[in-house]
């Protein structure tokens, strides 16, 4: 009896702080974010004045992103696992989010080519960045009645396409090997945004492909944030040095 009593009391208890749920995978982003900046490796090659500029720009650019698809309805929030705390009408949860995506991928980065500085993968970066643009192209011909998608796969079209040909820096062999470690946090964290579910999106406005609970475009939009702010960071590290 007392047990059933117990089980009960913890389930009252969790339901009494959903609220602050998405503010506690914000808060895991964070701590991972902060554990790769504790590491030794990527010391030699971090800079705070690389660093908070380029999270800043791309979270900002990228929160405005998501404030537009809100006032489209694509995406709609559960009030009932935030704080109640809005900023253009999104829950500061979210805006944290990708200030925090883009600051735990940045630090990826950094610390991975740290600690594997050999770039000599890079000549086949730009034919993976081609075949890509190519998906990219196709995703939205054929998707091009819905919202969320259209938005995702343009914006990154758009970074990904000036970074290959506008640009001239190259680290796309780095950027690659970052993002494909950053997705282990971000589909994980991203389970749990959707399981719970904390946000939810217009059926009609995407694919309807989902791995596990993660839209498709999630993925893409994953990326397009980690390339913005790592393409800012290595923009401004040569700046620099000119």
């Amino acid at each position: 009896m007392f047990n059933w009593v117990k089980i009960i009391f913890l389930r009252l208890n969790l339901f009494l702080y959903m609220n602050y749920y998405y503010l506690l995978i914000n808060l895991v982003l964070l701590i991972l974010s902060f554990l790769l900046v504790l590491d030794k490796k990527g010391r030699q090659l971090r800079s705070w004045k690389l660093i908070v500029p380029a999270v800043v720009v791309s979270g900002v650019l990228f929160s405005i992103v998501a404030f537009i698809l809100n006032q489209f309805k694509v995406s709609v929030f559960n009030e009932a696992y935030t704080i109640g705390v809005n900023v253009l009408q999104l829950p500061i949860e979210e805006i944290l989010f990708h200030f925090l995506l883009a600051f735990a991928g940045l630090n990826v980065y950094v610390v991975l080519n740290e600690r594997f500085p050999k770039n000599s993968l890079e000549k086949f970066s730009l034919s993976l960045s081609n075949l890509l643009l190519g998906v990219l192209v196709a995703m939205l011909f054929f998707t091009h009645t819905k919202v969320y998608s259209i938005a995702v796969f343009s914006v990154l079209f758009l970074i990904l396409f000036y970074v290959e040909y506008v640009n001239k820096l190259r680290f796309m062999y780095k950027f690659y090997r970052a993002y494909v470690v950053m997705l282990i946090p971000f589909c994980l964290l991203y389970t749990l945004i959707g399981g719970l579910p904390i946000l939810a999106y217009s059926v009609g406005d995407t694919i309807n492909l989902k791995i596990g609970v993660i839209p498709f475009e999630g993925l893409f939009y994953l990326m397009s944030i980690q390339l913005l702010s790592v393409y800012l960071f290595e923009l401004i590290k040569s700046k620099s040095k000119s």
